[in-house]
């Protein structure tokens, strides 16, 4: 078997390389491995450790399998027994390591066939792996995706020409959006994890960033900067509140991604499956800010009560409007705005002296 004149093999493992990317070291350590639980699995009583050892120079591959000589009542993987040692070698003392090129009979086809393997497996890492590397600039974009299956709660979807799977988890589903194999959807690239047999596309439909690059794919004086989005906050499914600002004055933002007739917000909102947007013209001003953003409902007034907390004072009938269900609207304002908002309803806020924002940019 040392003999053997493996030339044929090397030439493919130098084509493996130039067009896979498939290094030589790599793929003879995957092959050791491989042929050492192939061995294992054929020689059960033996704990030896096959070695691949090859020189493309003279194109041949010899198979060494390896001990190390140990002092104890049984032996590991790779260790032998110091009784056993010595019929192997009358010198031989414990922490020896003994080695001995040993194609036991049927090996060599079972080498072959385990060869075989590791090449394919090789080539679809390195495949897999070389795709991924092209989607690690992707993190944080949007993709359009083809839903593929659905199992144990998990999405996968069809990414892109390269057809990459994406892996959708449960935590970045939308709930009660339903994931239909065939349907086709557009996912934000949460994340992207490269190497090895983990490797995978994390991608997202419940995460800001979607409903941040929606926008940018609708709005064109968004990409163009013109138009910047400042803040997103969002309760997948229900609602999100996005807070929208140009420094054009003669730019009207909030115009601009409605769009005409609706045509932009309603493209998003359909994506989304209904869920409701509030277009919040932003303001330096962040007691401005505050009453815009908990729109749709009607603020009278707004104080500060200390760093980044403040009171909104709105009309009785609106109070639970500017609250939302289970607190939604006040909760998402509150996000948008970075700030801790307190709500009160007018005759509640009467009983207090307070210095407030007047709706006009000033303090009443």
């Amino acid at each position: 078997m040392a003999t053997k004149d493996y030339k044929e093999f090397f030439e493919a493992l130098a084509d493996l390389e130039r067009e896979k990317g498939i290094s030589e070291e790599a793929f003879l350590k995957a092959l050791s491995d491989a042929l050492s639980s192939a061995y294992k699995r054929q020689f059960e009583d033996d704990t030896g450790i096959v070695e691949v050892r090859a020189d493309p120079e003279k194109n041949t591959m010899r198979f060494f399998l390896i001990h190390t000589v140990v002092d104890a009542e049984e032996a590991g993987d790779g260790e032998i027994l110091l009784e056993d040692a010595l019929e192997k070698r009358p010198d031989a003392k414990v922490g020896d390591v003994l080695e001995e090129e040993f194609i036991p009979k049927d090996f060599s086809r079972i080498a072959a066939q385990t060869a075989k393997q590791v090449i394919l497996q090789k080539i679809h890492e390195t495949e897999r792996n070389n795709t991924l590397s092209e989607f690690s600039d992707k993190e944080g974009e949007l993709m359009s995706g083809l839903v593929r299956k659905v199992e144990a709660k998990n999405i996968y979807i069809e990414l892109g020409k390269a057809q990459i799977e994406g892996l959708m988890l449960p935590q970045d589903q939308v709930p009660g959006e339903k994931y239909v194999p065939g349907d086709r959807i557009k996912v934000l690239v949460k994340r992207v994890k490269s190497g090895g047999k983990n490797a995978q596309v994390l991608v997202s439909r419940s995460s800001s960033g979607l409903v941040r690059r929606l926008f940018e794919e609708e709005v064109p004086e968004i990409k163009q900067g013109v138009v910047t989005i400042k803040s997103v906050s969002r309760e997948a499914g229900h609602r999100t509140k996005l807070a929208i600002a140009s420094e054009d004055p003669r730019i009207d933002a909030v115009g601009a991604c409605v769009g005409n007739k609706g045509a932009r917000v309603n493209a998003v909102v359909q994506e989304l499956g209904g869920e409701k947007i509030d277009i919040i013209l932003w303001s330096e001003n962040p007691l401005e800010f505050i009453a815009k953003s908990l729109s749709p409902a009607t603020v009278i007034s707004v104080t500060q009560l200390s760093e980044k907390s403040a009171i909104a004072v709105v009309p009785d009938d609106k109070l639970s409007l500017a609250i939302g269900r289970d607190g939604q609207n006040a909760r998402l304002a509150a996000r948008l705005t970075g700030w801790k908002i307190d709500v009160k309803s007018e005759s509640a806020a009467a009983k207090l002296d307070l210095g407030v924002y007047d709706g006009a940019g000033g303090e009443a």
